[in-house]
């Protein structure tokens, strides 16, 4: 098994793109990659749109070279939903969170847009709703959560999926927008299935008076030995996620604990968090 990490805020834009290569086919989770349209009152930068048409081409490749895509939740950054990139579901074999039920009203339209006015489900070679589900496909076992809060228990944000894909007994967690296993359904969850390697959108701090919920410790405290943990997206919205990083290495030196960009080499770039700096140059 192989990841890749193709787009995160870590890289300048919000999304959490990851790609699994296996012995089955590759998979692509959430290939999607967008912009706040608001942060600090200004609208995005030209450096971040330049960036954006950039990081999406490199998404739109890996997606031509997809055999399964998998969509956790409706939210722009998650999937791919524009008009044009309707073709790179052609094909493909797609698991995706179920918009009939724990789904909240903008998240619905959106799948309802995906599915039926952009008529994805016809052109999809298989489209499975895929909440609370076991899919062995050969050597390779997919494993999805029940809905989980997108964030804060209670969140009126919606719920989301966390996918596991096991692989000669290696366990890779995406655990999606739990934003840091804030809720303790999230935690539970997490902590029960002890990944390997464990891809988790952080808390975000930068809206929370910028410190660390107790349940991100918790959730650093209880992973496996000499585990990898990539915490990103809202995490690197917070100008000072650095110091959040490093208390949480000092906890547990013998993990991996990084950003999505520098597990794959990148220099960081946090556009939006400094986007008020970017325009007031």
């Amino acid at each position: 098994m192989k990841i890749k990490l193709i787009a995160f805020d870590s890289m300048g834009v919000r999304s959490m793109a990851t790609v699994v290569e296996t012995n089955e086919g590759l998979i692509f989770i959430d290939p999607g990659a967008a912009l706040a349209p608001v942060r600090y009152g200004f609208p995005p930068h030209e450096l971040e749109y330049k960036l954006l048409s950039t990081i999406l081409g490199r998404i739109h490749e890996k997606a031509v070279e997809s055999d399964y895509i998998i969509i956790t939740h409706y939210h722009r950054d998650h999937y791919l939903f524009r008009n044009e990139e309707k073709q790179y579901y052609r094909g493909k074999v797609v698991y995706a969170k179920n918009p009939h039920g724990k789904i909240n009203y903008s998240q619905r339209i959106r799948a309802y847009i995906l599915f039926k006015k952009m008529n994805v489900e016809s052109i999809v070679k298989k489209l499975s709703f895929v909440d609370n589900s076991v899919i062995q496909i050969n050597s390779i076992k997919l494993i999805f959560s029940p809905p989980l809060p997108h964030g804060e228990c209670g969140t009126k944000l919606g719920w989301v999926l966390a996918v596991t894909v096991i692989e000669d007994d290696y366990k890779f967690m995406f655990a999606s927008d739990t934003q840091g296993c804030i809720c303790s359904d999230s935690l539970n969850y997490v902590l029960e299935l002890s990944p390997d390697f464990l891809v988790i959108s952080g808390p975000p701090t930068y809206l929370h008076g910028g410190g660390l919920p107790g349940n991100t410790i918790k959730l650093v405290e209880g992973l496996k030995e000499k585990s990898i943990l990539i915490i990103d997206h809202h995490f690197l919205r917070d100008k000072n996620y650095l110091k959040h990083m490093e208390y949480l290495r000092k906890i547990r030196s013998d993990l991996t604990i990084t950003t999505a960009a520098e597990y794959m080499g990148f220099e960081i770039k946090q556009l939006e968090a400094y986007r008020d700096e970017l325009w007031k140059k």
